[in-house]
């Protein structure tokens, strides 16, 4: 199919939403154009993980218009629907704009002064008893702030980003492959390969500008190759050239059968591997290290992953499978794999990232121009953030590890605390953080104060009854929420904090190709609402008066203090003077002392400033320039890479610059549909609405385009049941029911057997039904599989 991006923009949305894509698309090449009393600046876009950059038009202290910044590489001045619209997600009608704390079962307005005087006593009581919540929306310097608070103030290891729910398995595969994390290619990759193979990635509605991007090259005469890998058809299935349709967790045996095949055909890039790979496997108690194993075993353990046998595994014929071998096996082309959460929430997200990695290094697609197995992210900062500041409970800033008595003595050096400050035993993971925090404290639940920052687990937790709704009623757990708007968290909150949005505060992310992004203050936020890296420094001061002895550095002095350019310390947790000085300056330039250690070098903040973001690592030239890298661990791109080395794999796990292929078995999902419950339950995103919607359900034009969640399902399978299309359902899994409008022959089309609901909407929580099952390395739940039955709602007796 010839499509150009108008083509696909069209067919990309419903009627409402693509018109205004169509429409800003055509223009999209211009620069801003000149209007009185506008002044036009730099963002990057507020939702996914692309990292589209944004001109946001500014009059009288309002964002008044948004257009796609043409000198943005990323996105080349096209933006999709929700891109267009970022600058409505700052009005929504009932924006929070004062603290309020649960006063006799209600919120009650309450002064900043009394919230965190609060929030500080709180914490002061049982510092070992607090954790916060954080997420791959917050900033860098937000993130950060949270990390040198916990570890470095309180000597504790109990913080946790969202992104365990939906990136941690692709930090295990990246970690577990070349001994550090992040992509090693980038977004240049779409523009060179022969072949883009999505593995269960509905691009078209997730990454809609980057799937253009590919697309586009069609209306310029090329002809890649698109291979789309998925559980059910989508937005994206009428551009691929073949479409492989697969039994859900069979993607493992998938992988497998393509690698057996290159073996059996002695089609592997045998060069590559004997220079550059190591085989491992897993023991039996999963790890990220696991164990050493020879070409010959690993060539042995793939031998019944027979085309015959991946088929029966999997559905997807035979000569479907040999199709992506023979792709695979050609030297001659350069292929390109992207995945999101179909990989990631898996409970075995770990192996079947590793499987991916290793298919290209096993083929020698890795190192050039369009040959890279990359994941896509699908918050702002996942990339800048969660995974490298850290906050993920056992990890410290830039890649080092709070078990690490060397790591957690640099950190402590960095910060200028006292020598074992730092905590060396990891905090809670995700999922067991919230199981402790909503379990009665006599039961176990250790856990009594939990401060949640930019996201919302009242939505997005799995199994909602066991991880979040189970503290109702617990009096003497205390839940803090920053928040924007009301949410499914700040339902439960026991103090809401009213959060500063976007570009109503200076902030930095890092998108899915490592490029780290720099945006300031635009506008004011609304009535009292203030900055979430200002409520961090302000509890750390508040605790100081308190006399929390880890507040002070091993000088004495405040842990955050921040000095002007006359040296004069500047009072920033006073919310009045947190502008005197650029506090995002200050922490990032802290920060990026860390950035070295895992070779993600990161350039001086004012160099961000200048331009749409660089991507790491960047180092400094001769001239004195700054050169970020777009290919890693290849020569002539990487600077790190050894002259005549090719490819080095330099943090590589067995300390000898190899990448390690893994073998990991084809397993059964932990629940499979049966009698009962017959249906494969999968959930996700849709177009026009951003994860949990609290920001998009407030856009006027994006909410009349999807107004409400809903269930998409096989018409043979309704017809069976006498359902009809719009008939109000009843779906239930083991853990709850959700009722739900029918969608038949939708955006999207299951195969028999299995059902589909986005999780985007605060009034049907679907992940009241998801199952929490963890990946064992990774701990990250899996979302997309678990066993349901549906049922026609019996309409109300009439009078």
């Amino acid at each position: 199919m010839n499509l150009d991006r108008r083509d696909f923009l069209r067919l990309s949305a419903l009627a409402a939403a693509t018109a205004m894509v169509d429409r800003r698309a055509e223009a999209a090449p211009t620069s801003p154009a000149p209007a009185a009393g506008i002044r036009w600046q730099k963002a990057p876009c507020r939702f996914c993980g692309t990292g589209c950059h944004v001109q946001v038009g500014v009059q009288n202290e309002k964002v008044v218009a948004i257009q796609g910044d043409p000198e943005a590489e990323v996105n080349k001045g096209l933006l999709c629907v929700k891109g267009y619209h970022v600058g409505l997600a700052l009005y929504g009608q009932d924006r929070l704009t004062q603290p309020q704390l649960r006063k006799n079962g209600k919120l009650t307005p309450i002064s900043w002064e009394e919230a965190i005087d609060v929030a500080a006593r709180r914490i002061l009581a049982a510092p070992d008893k607090f954790a916060i919540y954080s997420s791959g929306q917050s900033t860098i310097p937000e993130g950060y702030a949270i990390s040198k608070f916990l570890r470095g103030g309180l000597g504790s290891n109990q913080t946790e980003p969202n992104a365990r729910l939906c990136m941690a398995s692709a930090v295990t595969g990246f970690l577990s492959t070349y001994g550090v994390d992040e992509p090693a290619g980038c977004y240049d990759d779409l523009d060179h390969c022969d072949v883009l193979v999505l593995w269960g990635n509905n691009m078209a509605e997730m990454h809609p500008v980057l799937f253009s991007r590919f697309i586009d090259r069609r209306s310029r005469g090329e002809k890649p190759l698109l291979i789309e890998l998925a559980t059910r058809r989508t937005r994206t299935t009428p551009f691929a050239d073949h479409f492989l349709l697969f039994k859900p967790q069979s993607d493992l045996a998938i992988l497998n059968g393509v690698a057996h095949l290159l073996l059996a055909w002695g089609k592997h890039d045998a060069a590559f591997v004997e220079k550059y790979c190591s085989f491992r496997r897993d023991t039996e108690k999963p790890s990220l290290a696991g164990q050493p194993m020879s070409f010959d075993d690993y060539k042995k353990a793939l031998a019944e992953y027979t085309p015959a046998r991946v088929s029966e595994l999997s559905g997807v014929p035979a000569e479907q499978i040999e199709l992506l071998a023979r792709l695979f096996a050609r030297r001659d082309l350069r292929i390109t794999s992207t995945w999101c959460m179909g990989f990631n929430q898996h409970t075995r997200g770990t192996n079947v990232n590793r499987l991916c990695h290793g298919l290209h290094l096993l083929s020698g697609h890795f190192g050039r121009p369009g040959d890279a197995p990359t994941s896509l992210t699908g918050q702002p900062s996942a990339c800048g953030t969660a995974r490298e500041v850290g906050t993920l409970c056992h990890t410290l800033p830039g890649g080092r590890l709070v078990e690490n008595a060397e790591h957690r003595a640099e950190t402590e050096q960095i910060w200028n605390v006292p020598a074992g400050r730092i905590a060396p035993k990891p905090g809670y993971h995700t999922a067991l953080m919230w199981e402790k925090f909503c379990t009665p404290t006599d039961k176990g639940g250790d856990l009594r104060t939990m401060f949640v920052q930019a996201t919302n687990p009242g939505q997005s937790l799995p199994n909602l009854h066991k991880l979040f709704r189970a503290k109702k009623g617990l009096e003497d757990k205390f839940l803090i929420v920053s928040e924007v708007y009301p949410s499914a968290t700040t339902e439960l909150a026991d103090l809401v904090l009213p959060a500063a949005l976007w570009v109503e505060k200076n902030g930095m992310f890092g998108n899915s190709e490592r490029r780290t992004q720099q945006w300031f203050r635009m506008v004011p936020p609304p009535g009292q609402a203030r900055d979430d890296a200002w409520m961090i420094l302000a509890l750390a001061h508040r605790l100081l008066e308190l006399g929390h002895p880890g507040m002070k550095d091993r000088d004495g002095r405040f842990l955050f203090a921040q000095k002007n350019e006359a040296g004069a310390e500047v009072p920033v947790w006073d919310w009045p003077h947190y502008y005197d000085l650029n506090v995002d300056r200050a922490l990032f330039e802290e920060y990026r002392r860390f950035s070295a250690y895992k070779h993600k070098n990161l350039a001086p903040y004012d160099e961000y400033v200048k331009t749409r973001g660089l991507r790491w690592p960047v180092v400094q030239q001769p001239d004195g320039s700054w050169r970020e890298t777009k290919f890693r661990f290849a020569e002539g791109d990487d600077p790190f890479v050894k002259k005549g080395a090719g490819v080095q794999f330099y943090h590589s796990t067995t300390k000898n610059d190899r990448a390690q292929i893994w073998f990991a078995p084809y397993e059964k999902a932990t629940e499979e549909p049966d009698q009962e419950f017959p249906f494969w339950l999968c959930t996700g995103r849709v177009l026009e609405h951003w994860h949990t919607g609290t920001m998009t359900r407030r856009i006027a034009p994006l909410q009349g385009a999807m107004p409400s969640a809903y269930v998409e399902m096989h018409r043979d399978d309704a017809a069976e049941r006498g359902l009809r299309n719009g008939d109000l359902v009843a779906l239930r899994t083991r853990r709850g029911e959700v009722r739900l409008p029918l969608w038949i022959d939708g955006r999207g089309q299951p195969p028999r057997g299995s059902l589909f609901v986005p999780f985007f909407d605060e009034r049907l929580l679907i992940n009241e039904l998801t199952l929490g099952d963890i990946d064992p390395i990774s701990k990250e739940p899996d979302y997309k599989k678990c066993a349901a039955t549906v049922a026609r709602v019996a309409p109300n007796p009439q009078p």
